[in-house]
């Protein structure tokens, strides 16, 4: 079994190093610690009276195992979920917040577990999380991947701006779409056929 920080050393891997894309609403991003998380964190890391760009770049890669840890899997109770779901849910709550705890709630829901999509992980959706884990062990964590793989596609579908995240410069797969395939099953990949099928659309 994975510690928490060997994950979230994998999460920063998988984020990498310093970028400030415009087309990003995270802003500049170091390791996958956005900007805004560090403003929130007071981390004034040259110590100049304010947070910006610049303590962004000095952020280490240590620095941003222990945000996640602390900020990303703790807080969020992550924890608490079984632990096949910790590092899918965990990557996603890095990636994209409290809407990593909302997609596994409106999974909760489709599968007949009634519970509020706030975003926030009570008794209700852990007690949820457990019973729908016992009755399909299998199944859950891949139900979950395929669920963030379709949040990424819905972004893109709303969003043109966000599309070279999801589709590469050549027409495959993108960084988000590989991502959430990360935690899938290769059963439930999608053909580079049915890839492009999906995103037709997108022009």
């Amino acid at each position: 079994m994975q510690s928490v920080r060997d994950i979230a050393e994998e999460i920063v891997g998988r984020e990498g190093g310093f970028v400030n894309d415009p087309d990003d609403p995270g802003g500049a991003t170091k390791f996958g610690v956005t900007i805004h998380t560090m403003e929130r964190l007071g981390l004034d890391l040259d110590r100049d009276g304010d947070v910006d760009v610049r303590d962004v770049r000095r952020l280490s890669r240590a620095q941003a195992v222990d945000i996640f840890v602390t900020h990303y899997f703790e807080r969020p109770r992550i924890a608490a979920l079984p632990e096949p779901l910790h590092a899918t849910v965990f990557d996603m709550y890095v990636n994209a917040g409290a809407n990593a705890i909302k997609i596994l709630q409106r999974l909760l829901n489709t599968m007949g577990h009634a519970v509020v999509v706030d975003g926030a992980l009570g008794p209700q959706s852990i007690g949820a999380t457990r019973v729908a884990y016992d009755a399909a062990p299998d199944h859950l964590v891949d139900a979950y991947g395929i669920a963030r793989r379709n949040y990424y596609f819905r972004i893109a579908d709303n969003r043109p701006a966000s599309r070279k995240y999801a589709r590469s410069r050549a027409g495959g797969k993108g960084g988000w779409i590989k991502r959430a395939e990360e935690f899938i099953a290769p059963r439930f990949h999608l053909t580079e056929t049915q890839f492009r099928e999906r995103v037709a659309a997108w022009g």
